[in-house]
């Protein structure tokens, strides 16, 4: 935003103008904070990327660059087949998490009925469990010998294969990820111009071709924004096929030639060439999928859709669709929750007993683990918010060269999935040892904070910014002229009025940290110094193991959903506040 101080230099005669050197001189704090956000985005996000993509594109026996190695990727049928099953998987992921939400969010933003706030708030709790954990729970209800397969197999003689595969793969991401196109879409409906719906009214349309023809075209930004984070998530997800033991995917295989084979093996960096390569080709496509197109309303807030009442039988039909989906996308947080207090749960519909032992159990031997996690997770969102309004604060507050670049930078980790970021570290910081201990860095706790920081830097960057767009420059002009300077003004003044937007970034980085398995499992070099989702994913692996597994996935479910509430709570109450004092 220009400032107007800005605006009077661009007045002066040009003679008169300070010179490139004076501003850097006069903005020399503002230059060494931007210099120092470039080195750490620098160190820990664009280095490591490149790093891979060199060593992706060179020939193991001369060093130098060549397309030897993905040749070689090509070549291999295993590889072809994994490259196919991510697009596969993730393009039907896409296709069934929108079924699951586009009558979710119609049906709450279209008909007047009661119960729309809840039904849109439990449509969002699938996102608090992390996907793999789900991918246990989905077994124990759909898989061949699950409660839903053993009871069509006793009362009507066949099975489904829900499970089975890339099936369940694609099954359990849908349900787990479908709240990014609900979310969206949501939004979306909410915003279209309402007279654009009556005039298609007015001309005769009604039903489900006005629904195709004009409310969903309208609506087609969010959905499009939801479909494509959908695709990005599923495409680098790393431990739910790991746990359906499903190992021909791009990821799967990234991490197994790595942690196999050697951090030397270069179809394990080709394939995390490739992983970078669609999720920023989902990005763009996601792009051109809108330009061109004018999605506009004539008011603000575009009014939204005229909500009409529905009748006795359409209503009870809405809530017969709505029940079943919920009850299908809560399916594994209900499983879950019996896993963790039962006894034993193997060929029948449910367990044969219950017991809190696996608690018990589960925090004597995991308190590690959720200590770890909320360092690791705290100091992760501590930075990120830290580095989110250092970034907002100079791109949109200043007219520092250069600026727009630390946005870019910070935003281009939403294009480097988990497994990417974790072997870039293994590769340049393996061979950095640390000052006191003498260790490799990359074997160090910090590294993993640093990870988790940089793979949420772009949820709370985005918060951060929200929150500072709606700070008026007046209020900080009105502080420097009262003989407050820059630092004093932005403690004293900016950051308060930011405080909620703040919390909300934080929390955004700490709930999604807490949570992350693909760049962690990479970095973990010792159980003591490993997180929540690392023993998570310990726990599953053994069937004696999965009830205090469960237990401690309801644990990280509800430290996730605390800290959640939470920051809701408190952003409601600042705006209450805040519309008292006016």
């Amino acid at each position: 935003m220009t400032s107007a101080s800005n605006i009077q230099e661009s007045g002066k005669p040009a003679a008169s103008r300070p010179s490139v050197f004076s501003r850097v001189k006069n903005n020399i704090g503002l230059y060494s904070i931007a210099l120092t956000i470039a080195m750490f985005l620098l160190a820990f996000l664009i280095i490591p990327v490149l790093k891979v993509i060199y060593v992706a594109f060179q020939d193991p026996h001369s060093g130098s660059l060549s397309l030897v190695n993905f040749i070689d990727f090509f070549s291999s049928s295993l590889f072809r087949e994994s490259f196919y099953n991510s697009f596969y998987v993730s393009a039907m992921s896409v296709v069934l998490a929108s079924i699951f939400a586009l009558p979710l969010a119609y049906f709450t933003t279209r008909f007047e009925f009661r119960g729309a706030v809840i039904i849109q708030t439990l449509g969002i709790i699938p996102l608090i469990m992390p996907p793999f954990i789900g991918a246990v729970a989905m077994t124990l209800l759909f898989g061949d010998n699950g409660t839903v397969n053993l009871l069509l197999d006793e009362h009507f003689g066949f099975t489904l294969p829900f499970m089975e595969g890339l099936n369940g793969v694609i099954f359990v991401q849908s349900v787990h990820y479908f709240p990014f196109i609900l979310i969206n879409l949501s939004a979306s409906l909410q915003n279209i111009d309402r007279a654009m719906e009556e005039a298609a009214q007015s001309l005769g349309s009604s039903g489900f071709t006005l629904f195709r023809r004009v409310v969903f075209p309208l609506a087609m930004p969010g959905y499009v924004a939801g479909a494509s984070l959908v695709f990005v998530k599923v495409f680098d997800d790393l431990g739910t096929p790991l746990l359906l033991n499903v190992n021909n995917m791009l990821a799967p295989q990234a991490y197994l030639r790595i942690s196999s084979v050697g951090i030397s093996d270069p179809m394990g960096y080709v394939i995390s060439v490739i992983l970078v390569g669609f999720s920023i080709f989902a990005l763009w496509a996601s792009f051109q999928a809108l330009k061109g197109k004018d999605y506009s309303t004539t008011q603000k807030g575009g009014g939204g859709l005229s909500k009409r009442k529905l009748k006795a039988g359409e209503l009870a039909l809405c809530y017969g669709v709505i029940f079943l989906l919920l009850a299908l996308v809560l399916a594994p947080h209900i499983a879950l929750l019996l896993l963790s207090f039962g006894t034993i749960w193997s060929f029948s519909p449910l367990p044969d007993g219950y017991t809190v032992a696996h608690y018990a159990t589960a925090i004597e031997q995991a308190s590690g683990f959720i200590k770890n996690t909320l360092i690791y997770a705290g100091l992760a969102g501590l930075i990120d918010v830290i580095l989110g309004t250092a970034i907002a604060y100079l791109v949109f507050r200043t007219g520092i060269k250069g600026r727009k670049w630390l946005d870019y930078g910070a935003m281009a980790a939403l294009a480097v999935p988990g497994v990417v970021l974790g072997i870039g570290y293994l590769r340049t910081y393996y061979d950095i040892d640390m000052p006191i201990t003498g260790d490799p860095m990359a074997t160090w706790w910090g590294i993993i904070v640093i990870a988790l920081s940089v793979r949420r830097l772009p949820y709370a960057l985005r918060s951060c910014v929200a929150a500072l767009t709606q700070v008026s420059p007046s209020l900080e002009e009105a502080s420097e002229n009262l003989g407050a300077g820059k630092a004093s003004t932005i403690r004293r003044i900016v950051i308060p009025l930011m405080a909620a937007g703040l919390l909300a970034g934080f929390v955004t980085s700490f709930a999604t940290a807490a949570v992350e398995l693909s760049a962690t499992i990479m970095l973990v070099s010792n159980e003591q110094d490993a997180p929540l989702a690392y023993g998570l994913y310990l726990f599953m692996q053994s069937a004696a193991g999965r009830g205090p597994g469960a237990a401690l996935g309801i644990i990280a479910v509800l430290i996730v959903g605390l800290a959640t509430y939470l920051s809701h709570y408190i952003v409601d109450r600042t705006r209450r506040e805040q519309a008292a004092e006016r």
